[in-house]
């Protein structure tokens, strides 16, 4: 039998050996450690071909079930910098089930980068019974940080980075909800979506005074790398400054840069659904584009019969986000979830995007639990492999923002069926901005347009004296199926629906943000 100690010997040298191998592929202590070490590593990394690092774990740890995975606990006495006193903690997951790989983190201080060892004491294996079994240098899975957010005796999760390249946050008061990634690819093809990973983190040791700390990110995929850089300031509005420099392996993969992931499954149009007593699920309910014009549109998000895709094209857009609008308890009536408390996320770029168009990808699901909401920006020119292309912008999680935009919103979106055979009642209202003080006799016109494949019937525009908003009711009828240019053998096609308030007949004196909705009959 071979002694304890001589086993705990062996492991730690394992452990040596394997940080001595992997530091030439990595940022490595001979260097001061900087962004532009992460570029130079996508940069090179791009230049040779794509290493699958899939199903690098034991396959007993990715047999385990969801309920086996999560009884592998981190042991909190154990996180990174909880002696020190520090503002902000680490804590580490466990690589198993759905988390295929480890990934390499790297603690920065003092401008120096040194690889983070896994460590298996660190974890509370529970029931299972595979702990002797765990390599030395499996690797973690991915990371949390802790901050006092909420309280100032006590670390809140406030941010995770977990999985692919996916990542989350909340702010003050929230529980978590959409998800961030890194970079979207080929999402919603037919030829099948790729999934880019972060391969590696490097995290700045903060100062004991800091209310801020920094991640950097080594993004690698078959058809692109990246370096990231996070700057997370968590509060009542918990904001990542974030930097990109990508590099294409391959031409002619789609980019969706700063993609957002997120759930829709029944909201108000659906007046509920069978079988469930919640009048309303979903993490988030619109997605809200701002214009380099001063337009503003809102789309309420829905849970589509067949994959939806739509796009909205832009120059230097200024914002795009799906979001929480709804924040009332009464309208989700789930204890367990909270949807009420679930943040909004808004994209906000630094600088001119140039051209190129906000997608939004809408995928039909029979189950909560599934991410079946997908934004991003696709930019209309990319640069050849080798190039850079370099994104600068915000990510604000936060609850929902009244000041913006400043005139009126939408507020709720729903659906019936009309006075005619086939026709839909839509009930649009808006409050905020100049509404509420705007009487009933002040003349508010509504401008409605009806795309291809229907035609306006009905339409009305009142105030609503119970909310001091303005409430728009119109009906469409779907044209002979005859006329129809590009019916589906599904059925019909959608049809794209827009809406806004205004004063009188002149387009600068437009009360609110474009309603837009994709209806099917």
């Amino acid at each position: 039998m071979v002694p304890e100690k001589m086993i705990r010997r062996v492991f730690s040298l394992a452990q040596l050996l394997f940080f001595l191998v992997a530091l030439p592929l990595s940022a490595g202590a001979e260097e001061p450690f900087s962004f532009d070490v992460v570029v130079d590593r996508a940069r090179e990394l791009a230049g040779t071909p794509f290493e699958d690092r899939s199903r690098t774990i034991p396959d007993f740890l990715l047999d385990i079930d969801y309920d086996r995975w999560r009884d592998i606990r981190f042991r909190p006495e154990k996180a990174l910098w909880k002696e020190e006193g520090l503002p902000f903690q680490l804590q580490f997951f466990h690589p198993g089930l759905f988390y295929d790989r480890g990934v390499t983190i790297h603690v920065v201080d003092g401008g120096r980068a040194v690889p983070l060892p896994f460590d298996p004491e660190s974890f509370d294996y529970g029931a299972n019974g595979f702990k002797e079994r765990i390599p030395a240098d499996l690797g973690y899975a991915g990371f949390r940080i802790h901050y006092p957010i909420n309280r100032d005796d006590y670390h809140d999760e406030i941010a995770v980075f977990l999985g692919a390249s996916y990542f989350r946050a909340v702010a003050k008061g929230h529980q978590y909800g959409l998800s961030a990634r890194g970079l979207a690819v080929d999402t919603a093809l037919p030829s099948g979506e790729e999934f880019p990973w972060f391969r590696e983190f490097w995290v700045l040791k903060p100062a004991p005074t800091e209310t801020f700390i920094k991640v950097f990110a080594l993004l690698d995929s078959p058809s692109a790398t990246g370096a990231y850089r996070f700057i997370i300031v968590p509060g009542a509005e918990t904001r990542m400054d974030v930097s990109t420099v990508l590099f294409q392996r391959r031409p002619g993969a789609k980019l969706g840069m700063a993609p957002l992931t997120s759930m829709f499954f029944y909201g108000e149009e659906s007046n509920g659904r069978r079988g469930d007593f919640r009048p309303e699920v979903h993490d988030s309910d619109g997605l809200q584009v701002r214009f380099d014009t001063g337009e503003w549109l809102w789309r309420p998000l829905k849970n589509p019969s067949r994959l939806e895709i739509s796009a909205f094209q832009a120059v230097n857009p200024r914002g795009f986000g799906l979001l929480q609008r709804d924040i009332d308890f009464d309208h989700y009536q789930d204890l367990e979830a909270g949807y009420e408390r679930r943040p909004s996320l808004w994209v906000e770029p630094r600088g001119d995007w140039g051209a190129g168009h906000v997608e939004l990808i809408e995928i039909p699901t029979e189950l909560e639990m599934h991410d079946n909401i997908v934004a991003f920006w696709v930019p209309r020119d990319l640069p050849q492999p080798g190039e850079p292309l370099s994104l600068d912008y915000v990510l604000r999680w936060t609850p929902p923002r009244p000041v913006e935009p400043s005139s009126g919103r939408v507020v709720a979106t729903r659906m019936a069926d009309g006075r005619l055979q086939g026709a839909r009642k839509i009930v649009v209202d808006f409050e905020g901005g100049e509404l509420e003080a705007i009487g009933p006799d002040a003349g508010l016109v509504s401008v409605v347009t009806v795309g291809d494949g229907a035609r306006l019937t009905e339409k009305q525009l009142r105030k609503n004296v119970v909310t001091g908003g303005w409430r728009l009711v119109f009906q469409v009828v779907p044209e002979e199926q005859g006329k129809l240019k590009g019916v589906f053998a599904t059925g019909r096609p959608p049809v794209e629906l827009r809406a806004f308030l205004k004063k009188g007949e002149n387009l600068p004196d437009v009360l609110t943000e474009t309603w837009s909705y994709s209806l099917n009959f």
